[in-house]
């Protein structure tokens, strides 16, 4: 077989053809991925490089041998998923989010950088980070969200609930793996049913996108689970259950990812529940992504200033 410098130029000419975005970060992960399953006592057999242009043959690596042939042929396998369109986390079996890796899967919503903004959110709110909070993180999915919260605060107790076991199993891992599991609890449940309050932060990634947008999703978002994602004929049948579930449970703060332009709408869902909407916040890209409401009972630490980050 080609060696290692060719066939990676040859994958990242064929994800660049197939409309991946990233062809050649792409291309050099799954090489990695694929030698780490079968040199995992070795770390991999290295990086041979991408050299944008270079024709084959030109500055080659040695042909692919032994253990390393046998990356290359795992590696086709991952190249093929990847080529259909199957996100890279769910191929890798890993994601970053706030600087932590965690497990997902297929039956999990792929964590992204703009959830971050919660986390961010409750750091500038909750300035106390030795303080005994209790969290609730509702649809919580791979458990990023309560995991990060958790080792922000440490002295915090978190709850993580979620309609599908199977999810849950992968935050279990994710729990386990970062040794939160004295101060972690799931649960499986549908929002807030049965869970009692008061918590001190509650914070979700609930679903938002409207039902018949679905069909027209980047090709990677339509393998994440349905149920990550469907937010019903408008887009806020998730965000009413839990505008119901928070204004029951929460007496402190409240940090809810929207999607955009829904900011105006989700924040009247919370005010007839009763909840007091304070700020819409915006994610890295500007686009206004994070809720900020607060509950009935005395509020947390900080009073935001009037407008402050409002959009």
């Amino acid at each position: 077989m080609s060696d290692s410098r060719t066939l990676l130029n040859q994958a990242a000419r064929r994800l660049a053809a197939a409309g991946v975005d990233t062809p050649r970060l792409d291309a050099r992960v799954l090489w990695e991925h694929a030698q780490q399953q079968i040199l995992p006592l070795k770390g991999g057999g290295g990086d041979p490089g991408l050299v944008p242009g270079e024709p084959e043959g030109v500055m080659t690596s040695p042909p692919l041998a032994g253990e390393e042939l046998r990356a290359a042929i795992l590696f086709e396998s991952f190249l093929a998923r990847r080529l259909a369109r199957e996100p890279l986390a769910a191929i890798t079996g890993h994601k970053e989010f706030w600087s932590l890796d965690f497990a997902v899967d297929h039956n999990v919503l792929i964590p992204r950088p703009e959830s971050e903004t919660i986390i961010e959110q409750a750091l500038a709110l909750l300035p106390d980070r030795r303080a005994p909070l209790r969290l609730l993180d509702l649809g919580t999915g791979s458990g990023c969200l309560l995991v990060a919260l958790l080792k922000e605060f440490p002295n915090a107790t978190g709850l993580g609930v979620d309609v599908s076991e199977k999810a849950l199993a992968v935050a279990h891992c994710n729990i386990a793996r970062y040794g939160l599991a004295e101060r972690a609890e799931l649960r499986a449940g549908n929002w807030g049913e049965g869970l009692d309050g008061p918590f001190d932060l509650i914070v979700s990634n609930p679903p938002y996108i409207q039902t018949a947008e679905l069909a027209g999703l980047a090709p990677e978002l339509r393998s994440e689970p349905v149920t990550a994602l469907d937010g019903g004929a408008d887009g806020f049948a998730s965000i009413r259950l839990l505008a119901e579930a928070m204004a029951r449970l929460l007496s402190g703060l409240g940090l809810v990812e929207i999607g955009a332009g829904q900011g105006a709408e989700a924040a009247a869902i919370f005010a007839k529940c009763g909840m007091e909407p304070l700020r819409i916040a915006a994610d890295l890209a500007g686009i206004p992504r994070v809720l900020v409401t607060r509950g009935k009972g005395k509020a947390t630490k900080k009073v935001l200033e009037s407008g402050e980050g409002t959009r």
